[in-house]
């Protein structure tokens, strides 16, 4: 059985040095949670600068979906770049894209007559998506949620609704869009309790929302997360997306899923809007369905995707080395790694579940396949957040050769690849409660 090995004070000197550099050279606008300088990775394992070696319960921000370096998408993406490494899919045609766009078309729910338009990263894709729902529906108006993450662009850190220190010196942001609260029961805007509430949080959007501000009939989409991300990995109740698509289609309104983190098998259905008995308009993918390349998309129906040339282009989408590690990475979905998300999902859930029983601080678990969270608060009355002792706990796991990311506002995310072994589970999950002891 493999473990971490921590061969140096953390950060080790060659990371150090490039700590330095890092500092002079690069942004700091980027969010580093710990000095980790990773150098090589492999399935779910890492090894940084000076040799330590980590293992990997994050997946690089839940995108290396197949694990680091696996064999099979490494093997399509050196053949592919030995072929063609870019044509510009804008101008040109070539294979790979349009079979790739086949195969989204086959796999997000509903039927075969989808158009994908290919991007570089969740962002990009739901900047696309907004642009369509708002060309096509000639609506001024777009409802997102409080604590979504779309991405940094402008018109994805429009519908963002996590943190002010996204948006605070970017205004104005793209006007018209309005932010009511998610489907999140475990701190309910309402102080109610599902299923008693009989969805108030939906009822606010007709009731308030759409008698008060803004007319139902101006809204071009509501986009949503199906599983909250950074919001804290936050899972809405059983007919939640039911009665939130029946209030679309009620006043034509497009409902754009953002399954940027949560599609591509993370949560153990390709997509997670298969766990809820309702599919939404348009899907935003990325993240997970390259495996680490750089490749994002959103698919929609033909009749929707039906805007002119020239509407929307991107020189870099749908590059030919990124749609034959996409091909490969859905291969192995396909082929068992979602199977295996579901296998390992439970029995994290399970050994999390019981590791909660022990600690008053642990306020809530929640999870599907392999998109877990455990939400850390002061006690189980007020459920006040508590973000210090959750970022003590991240980096103690990482100075014992963890990698693990805190999400929301006091939450830790469980998002290893979906490669990973009960092996490995039950590893990461002894040193994690090896740290938790010491609160």
């Amino acid at each position: 059985m493999q473990k971490p090995k921590i061969v140096t004070k953390l950060p080790g000197p060659k990371a150090q040095k490039l700590l330095r550099k890092d500092k002079k050279f690069i942004s700091p606008s980027y969010t580093r949670s710990y000095p980790a300088v990773i150098e090589r990775g492999q399935g779910c394992w890492v090894w940084d600068v000076d040799g330590n070696k980590f293992l990997d319960f994050n997946a690089g921000i839940a995108v290396c979906s197949t694990g680091h370096c696996h064999h099979e998408v490494v093997k399509a993406i050196q053949k592919q770049a030995e072929t063609l490494i870019h044509m510009s899919g804008t101008d040109y045609y070539y294979p790979l894209q349009t079979e790739l766009a086949e195969k989204l078309a086959e796999i997000t729910p509903g039927g075969m007559n989808k158009r994908a338009f290919f991007c570089n990263s969740g962002a990009e894709s739901v900047e696309g998506a907004f642009k369509l729902a708002r060309y096509m529906t000639k609506r001024q108006y777009a409802i997102a949620f409080w604590g979504a993450f779309h991405g940094r662009t402008m018109g994805a850190l429009s519908l963002t609704g996590s943190k002010v220190t996204q948006r605070q010196g970017f205004g104005p942001l793209i006007a018209g869009v309005h932010h009511v609260p998610y489907a999140y029961c475990y701190r309910c805007a309402y102080n109610l309790e599902y299923p008693g509430c009989d969805f108030a949080c939906i009822k606010h959007i007709e009731d308030t929302l759409f008698k008060k501000t803004v007319p139902p009939e101006e809204v071009c989409g509501i986009f949503i997360e199906p599983i909250q991300g950074e919001g804290g990995y936050v899972i809405p109740p059983k007919g939640y997306f039911k009665r939130l698509k029946a209030l679309c289609d009620k006043y034509g309104i497009l409902l754009i899923a953002d399954e940027v983190q949560s599609g591509m098998g993370r949560s153990g259905k390709m997509f997670a809007m298969e766990h809820y008995d309702a599919m939404a308009d348009i899907y935003c993918v990325a993240k997970g369905i390259a495996s680490g390349m750089p490749i994002g998309a959103f698919v929609a129906s033909a009749g929707l995707m039906s805007w002119p040339s020239g509407a929307h282009a991107s020189t870099f989408g749908g590059n030919p080395v990124c749609c034959a590690s996409a091909m490969a990475t859905i291969k192995l979905l396909e082929n068992g790694l979602i199977d295996n998300a579901n296998k390992v999902g439970a029995v994290i859930m399970k050994r999390l579940e019981t590791i909660q029983a022990k600690y008053p601080f642990i306020g809530d678990v929640r999870g599907k396949g392999l998109m877990i969270g455990m939400e850390l608060v002061e006690d189980s009355i007020t459920k006040k957040s508590i973000p210090e002792k959750r970022n003590s706990i991240v980096f103690k796991c990482f100075e014992k050769g963890l990698l693990m990311q805190g999400c929301g506002n006091s939450s830790i995310r469980f998002s290893p690849p979906l490669v990973v072994t009960q092996e490995e589970a039950h590893t990461a999950l002894d040193i994690f409660e090896s740290v938790l002891k010491s609160f």
